[in-house]
């Protein structure tokens, strides 16, 4: 069974980050970053760490898009 999803949660919001002391911007649902944060809030990190470390474990020969490397790294790591 499906939930109603709220409007907000499905919103695509961009914000600047900085890694490895360069501002980038990341595309992605309210949903997501909302995960994110708890994610590095409960590692003890802030947003930028917890991004630059999902930026660094990328491959370098293929890194591919890192808004959708973030989506990857946060259903691997919210509580089911």
């Amino acid at each position: 069974m499906v939930t109603d999803i709220p409007d907000t949660s499905t919103r695509i919001r961009k914000r600047s980050v900085t890694i490895a002391g360069h501002a980038t911007s990341v595309s992605l649902e309210e949903a997501f970053w909302q995960a994110l944060k708890n994610i590095a809030k409960s590692r003890g990190l802030s947003l930028n760490a917890q991004i630059s470390e999902i930026d660094g474990a990328r491959p370098e020969t293929k890194p591919g898009n890192l808004s959708s490397a973030i989506r990857v790294f946060v259903l691997r790591n919210s509580a089911p």
